[in-house]
């Protein structure tokens, strides 16, 4: 009996990949070509390949017109991913298609970059590397390149969920003290003493450096702008590792400038891969491609966390275990 068809719109780690071919028709984007940016290519080739699901990625065109497009004989499409904010939800809802995720196993991962890009704005790192490769150092000298310190800091987590409390364990042990802001206040375990903040004033004014890690989408978009730059502390720290969309990046470009904001360290942008033109110019910023997940154990998960969603819907008929909508 011939395998049901699951189409890849990017290519996957190896592993992910060869256990899709073991159970599936797989169609492999081994070039990673980025034909998934086009939702009229995505309908097309599931319709000329009678695919059973889907297993998309972030960033493809999985809009309304897209998932309208779909043939009848796809069962689900699963992304290689957290969000969500590339597929049109209610429209596979009204097509009846679910949609699965892959939660759960990339939050100790995220957390790291946030916390490796905060030590960067912190400590100048960036600066210090390009130094050197420039072949501009000139050797140790008492007042080179001056970071503060994070022992002692105040913490802000914008968005304390799994990512953020795995931040908040991470930053206990720089003997930072955490201080958050979330849509209700979580109970006394998970907060294991990080201080919660009903207000925005009073958390963007109580801390040092600000972590982000909120969705995206129209109700969080520009939720830093210059109103709330305003609040921070002079000299305070942002990090940006939740969505790209939820900086005003001229706002936060001018508080880089004008000193309001000491250093910013940020792993995603507003429109990617385009990256706003005017950090590229400061030095007193961080940047990285997208890199929160980017580990070989975590993608792997990511991966299989999708297969396990398309397995119990296109084999068993059961319900994804990983269901978003």
């Amino acid at each position: 009996m011939s395998k049901p068809v699951l189409l890849i719109t990017r290519r996957l780690p190896e592993a992910v990949q060869a256990r899709a071919a073991r159970d599936y028709d797989a169609h492999l984007n081994q070039p990673d070509d980025l034909w998934a940016l086009d939702a009229a290519e995505i309908a097309r080739r599931a319709t000329a390949t009678n695919a059973s699901a889907i297993l998309c990625a972030a960033g493809d065109a999985m809009n309304a017109a897209c998932i309208a497009a779909l043939p009848p004989s796809v069962k689900l499409i699963a992304t290689f991913s957290v969000g969500t904010d590339h597929i049109d939800l209610a429209a596979a809802k009204a097509r009846g298609i679910p949609v699965a995720n892959t939660p759960d196993v990339l939050s100790f991962a995220t957390a790291e970059i946030a916390f490796t890009l905060m030590l960067m704005a912190a400590r100048r790192a960036g600066e210090g590397e390009r130094l050197l490769r420039a072949g501009n150092w000139g050797g140790w000298a008492p007042t080179q390149l001056m970071g503060v310190t994070l022992e002692g800091k105040k913490l802000g987590i914008l968005g304390m969920g799994r990512i953020g409390r795995e931040l908040a364990k991470m930053a206990r042990g720089f003997s930072m003290e955490v201080h958050y802001r979330n849509r209700s206040r979580l109970s006394a375990a998970e907060e294991a003493g990080a201080i919660f903040h009903a207000e925005d004033a009073s958390f963007l004014a109580g801390i040092d450096v600000l972590s982000m890690h909120i969705p995206g989408g129209a109700a969080t978009r520009h939720w830093l702008n210059a109103e709330r730059i305003g609040l921070l502390k002079r000299g305070a720290i942002v990090v940006n590792t939740g969505r790209g969309t939820t900086v005003d990046d001229a706002a936060l470009v001018a508080a880089l400038q004008s000193g309001q904001v000491l250093a910013a360290g940020l792993d995603v942008y507003d429109g990617e891969p385009r990256v706003f033109p005017g950090y590229l110019g400061l030095e007193n910023v961080a940047l990285l491609p997208h890199m929160g997940s980017g580990a070989v154990e975590t993608r792997d998960a990511m991966g299989f966390r999708a297969l396990d969603s398309v397995d119990a819907v296109v084999l068993r008929g059961e319900k994804a275990p990983f269901l978003v909508a």
